[in-house]
């Protein structure tokens, strides 16, 4: 048997053996140094982490005091300077002028406080680095990927031998499970001859009017066009309509188009509705129509009992998009899209025969989805997933929905707010004056001052929101629910008690009543 030199089998060679030149290497740190400079910067996590129930969950910054914070005028040194310095002073800068969703009074989008097992996940996958686009490249990785797919299928009652991949978020989550249903409804070569072919047809989507914006996106980039959306209605709910998407359906087929797919809610972005799934997924049935939920916000809350019972339809779904760095609490980034029949990816994305390792068959995401290389972003929901288990995650997930349901109790105990909706961990209100808390009008002079009214509300809560947001004492976002701009608060927090819940309508309150006045002073409307 040849031997290889020791050089080549690790050891390092001697001087006789070779001429190399010892290199200076900036980015190079010893072990030693690692150690040293690696402690230093988990210490200041840590106190960080310590001190952000203190801190205001926003600054009130510009644009341009953040660029001058950074000297962003300034040309890149010639010179390098010391790494403990370096990460210091960054995250001295970050955690001055950040808005922190882990802040126990954040309650904005659906962005969930990141678990400090997923942070040390990150910086464990960043050591190893592995690209995860071929099990050559990442063996245990992409296996590691496989499980958490398969663990967050059965989280949701999704069938376990699911094909799916982790991607960037929901966005790319549901857009690839349209890429998918792309290729299987076209019956002629889509990817090849593309949607000017000879014998293409129009395709067509189906998707609500409260659908998050990916769906224009994703009609955008597949090809379609957003002109291929079809917006279907919503009840008084706020869910889709379903008679209206058998018209639109029949409609369609009358002119020769191709359903494409049709999507279904688990948890809108506005309110937190919920679409018929059972409805819709007997819908395409039918019709032979691939049916994707958008579950990215609310899928993971079908493990929770109690929880309105359509997300119990989720295993109806040809694919289901599911965002772990929202109620899985993993930190950004981190999407994860799943797909009933795993050759359904293969088939949108493959351009190589299945690979087949040690006699056996091995997966090479780059087959299943839009990227080649690819982050070990599944690592820390791997974690996470294991440090909690399914009782720990039912109990968090179910304590954000109940701290929600308490917010809507007290809104509606308050009587200068008035409530609109409540869904899932969706919380919808608006501040009212007492003086314009009127009743419905019953003639046309009253509707008038009626929609001055509105018209006036409306421009106060907007302008309250931005008061609250520069405020730093709780952060919400809005919605624009039947007309009106609300206030919404969003818990997917498990840093988040029902003190900081309490504490939210006495400052939307006040902050209203300031808003208010500023705004009818005599000044502000001259």
């Amino acid at each position: 048997m040849t031997m290889q030199p020791e050089s080549v089998r690790g050891a390092p060679a001697s001087a006789s053996q070779s001429s190399d030149v010892e290199r200076e290497v900036p980015l190079a740190m010893s072990p030693a140094e690692f150690r040293r400079v690696g402690r230093g910067l988990v210490d200041r996590i840590a106190g960080f982490l310590e001190s952000v129930p203190e801190r205001a969950v926003a600054r009130n910054g510009s644009p341009q005091s953040v660029r001058a914070l950074l000297r962003a005028g300034e040309s890149l040194p010639d010179e390098g300077a010391d790494a403990d310095a370096l990460l210091a002073a960054a995250a001295n800068v970050l955690f001055d002028h950040s808005l922190f969703n882990g802040h126990p009074r954040f309650f904005g989008y659906i962005t969930s406080s990141p678990a400090p097992i997923g942070m040390l996940g990150d910086l464990l996958a960043a050591a190893v680095n592995a690209n995860v686009g071929a099990w050559r490249l990442a063996p245990v990785a992409t296996e590691i990927e496989a499980q958490a797919v398969r663990w967050i299928a059965d989280l949701i009652g999704y069938p376990e031998d699911t094909g799916g991949l982790f991607v960037s978020g929901g966005n790319m989550a549901n857009m690839v499970g349209l890429f998918a249903a792309r290729t299987a409804a076209a019956d002629w070569n889509v990817r090849t001859h593309g949607l000017a072919a000879p014998d293409a047809r129009a395709l067509r989507v189906y998707a609500s009017a409260e659908t998050h914006t990916w769906i224009q996106k994703a009609a955008d980039l597949a090809g379609i066009g957003t002109d291929a959306i079809r917006w279907i209605p919503t009840d008084a709910d706020l869910r889709m309509d379903t008679g209206a998407l058998r018209a639109a359906m029949a409609r369609d087929a009358e002119t020769g188009a191709i359903p494409l797919m049709v999507v279904g809610t688990a948890g809108s972005v506005s309110t937190g509705a919920v679409d018929p799934l059972f409805d819709i997924a007997e819908i395409c049935r039918e019709a032979g129509v691939w049916f994707h939920i958008d579950g990215a916000y609310g899928a993971i809350a079908a493990a929770v009992p109690g929880t309105p019972r359509d997300l119990e339809a989720l295993h109806l779904a040809d694919s289901v998009a599911v965002d772990p760095h929202k109620w899985l609490y993993a930190p950004l980034e981190a999407g994860c899209i799943l797909v009933r029949n795993a050759q359904a990816l293969r088939g949108a994305f493959a351009y190589h025969p299945p690979y087949y390792h040690f006699g056996e068959e091995a997966t090479n995401y780059t087959d299943y989805g839009p990227q080649n290389s690819r982050g070990f972003r599944a690592l820390k929901v791997w974690l996470a997933l294991q440090q909690a288990g399914r009782k720990g995650y039912v109990r968090m997930v179910g304590d954000d929905i109940r701290l929600s349901e308490r917010l809507s109790s007290l809104v509606k105990s308050s009587p200068e707010l008035q409530a609109i909706t409540q869904g899932l961990s969706i919380t919808t209100f608006r501040y009212v004056p007492r003086d314009l808390q009127v009743e419905a009008p019953d003639n046309v002079g009253t509707a008038q001052q009626a929609r001055a009214t509105e018209s006036y509300l409306n421009e106060l809560n907007q302008a309250l929101l931005d008061e609250i947001q520069r405020s730093g004492a709780t952060f919400v976002s809005n919605a624009v629910v039947h007309g009106r701009y609300v206030l919404r608060p969003c818990i997917v927090n498990f840093n988040t008690r029902q003190s900081d819940v309490d504490a939210l309508p006495e400052i939307v309150v006040r902050l209203g009543r300031e808003v208010d006045a500023m705004l009818r002073s005599p000044l502000q409307r001259s």
